[in-house]
Order: C-alpha cells, then structure tokens, then sequence
C-alpha cells in the first residue's frame, strides 16, 4: 500500500516502510498515509499501541529528497505531512522498532514515538545539515531532550552516524537486541503495557510536564489527581486482577 504495510494482530497495529530498493525514503505520499494512519488508529478502540519498523536491511532514510512534485507546498511538512507531529498528538502509545538505519526523518519519528527499540544492527544520524537542509519534524526541540544539547549539536553539525549500543548509551533509545529478536522482543513489550485509562493519562502528564519546571510539574500531577474520582477498592482489584489473567500464558491460566 504506497510503501507502506499495515498490519494487525493481537491489538498492536504494525506500520512498516516498504520501499526497500529507495532505503524505505518516505515519498509525499507515504508521509501523507502514515499521517492518517497514525490518525486512523488512535480513533480505533481495537488497537492498544503502534509499531513502527522498515523493511530491511534500513529503518528509512526520511524524505525522499530525489521526489520533484510541483504541487508540494514546503508549508505542508508543518501540518498534513508532518508524520513526528502524527505521533506526538496521539495518545495510543506508539513504539519504533528500529531494524536498521535511521537517518534525519527517520529520526525524527523515532524520537517523536512514545520510546524506540533498537536492532544491533541499527544506526542513527542527523544529516539533514549535510544535505543543506532545516529539520521540520521537532528534531532540534527532541534530540535535545533525549541526549543532552551538546551532544546533539555535535549530531547535528557533523552528521556522524551512532551505533546501536551508543544510541543506547547516550538515551536514544530504550533496548537494543538481537536484529532475529527485534519485532518478537518489541511486540511482547508492547503486550505488556497497561489497558486501564491510567496507563494514557501518566503518558499524558509527562507530556504536558516536558515544558515545566519540577515544581510546576508537581504541581500539575497534584491538580490532576485532585480532579479524578475518588479510589474504588473493588474496580481497582478487578482490573488488577483481569490485567494479571490476561498476562498469564495458556499453560498457566489452564493450570490453575
């Protein structure tokens, strides 16, 4: 589907970069599909999180700059076609599951997802300055916030590729695994993220937390409680019990 797969199972929507022979580079057109699928399953109570991977042997290499489209307005990557802006305004939790090479746009989704797994053989850099470029996905108010201002400036002008382990090293990503464990390691994760309300509201006060000082963040997760329903003992333990069964494998829910 216009370089893109899609692909549904156990409540996880996978998104896939499928145009392999142009290293998964996002034409207007896929920028413009991701956007609405992004969309599309954050409006879908069926689906609990998002992944997002390429097909190998490259995550993507961000937009195709080699696309001449005449009725491309530069304006648009701000709003229809702006895919970190897509992630950052769902509240489904969104995962990057990075397989390879994750360059300038690619990075820029990684970032904007709620956190990123990352192949050993995964790689990442800012090139955008190489190619003479501004970034207008949030790379320069993202990179920043996950791995430091200095260090992000170094990225940014050299355009230095990091291996997976310092991607690690430095915050940009969460895990990095065996390339063959990647999608299996990423998905058993994402099934153990929480179905209650609660799980969407903490994501959404670290959001709105980013820009605030540590006392106003406080003071922002006091006036957010203070507004919510007073405790149910009784739906508590049952979703924590229902939770707890839905974790269980086959074999343990049928041996008790």
């Amino acid at each position: 589907m216009n370089g893109l797969l899609v692909e549904d199972a156990g409540g996880i929507r996978t998104i896939t970069f499928d145009r392999p022979s142009a290293k998964n580079a996002l034409t207007l057109s896929m920028r413009q599909e991701f956007c609405r699928m992004v969309e599309a399953a954050d409006r879908d109570p069926s689906v609990r999180a998002i992944m997002i991977t390429g097909t190998d042997p490259v995550f993507t290499a961000g937009v195709d700059f080699k696309e001449q489209d005449p009725s491309f307005d530069p304006r648009q990557r701000q709003f229809t076609v702006n895919p970190g802006r897509a992630l950052r305004a769902i509240q489904t939790p969104s995962v990057c599951a990075v397989n390879g090479a994750c360059v300038s746009g690619g990075l820029e989704i990684a970032l904007s997802a709620t956190f990123a797994i990352a192949s050993e053989r995964a790689r990442f850099a800012d090139t955008h300055a190489r190619l003479n470029v501004v970034p207008a996905w949030g790379l320069t108010a993202l990179l920043p916030l996950a791995v430091g201002l200095r260090k992000a400036r170094e990225l940014s002008i050299t355009g230095n590729f990091v291996d997976a382990e310092e991607a690690l090293r430095i915050g940009l990503v969460n895990h990095v695994v065996p390339h063959g464990d990647l999608l299996p390691f990423t998905r058993n994760l994402v099934r153990q993220f929480t179905d209650s309300p609660a799980g969407g509201e903490v994501l959404a006060l670290y959001e709105q937390g980013r820009d605030l000082s540590f006392n106003a963040a406080l003071a922002l997760e006091t006036a957010h409680v203070a507004r919510g329903q007073p405790w149910d003992a009784g739906a508590f333990a049952a979703r924590g019990s229902a939770a707890a069964a839905r974790q269980r494998s086959p074999g343990e829910a049928d041996s008790r």
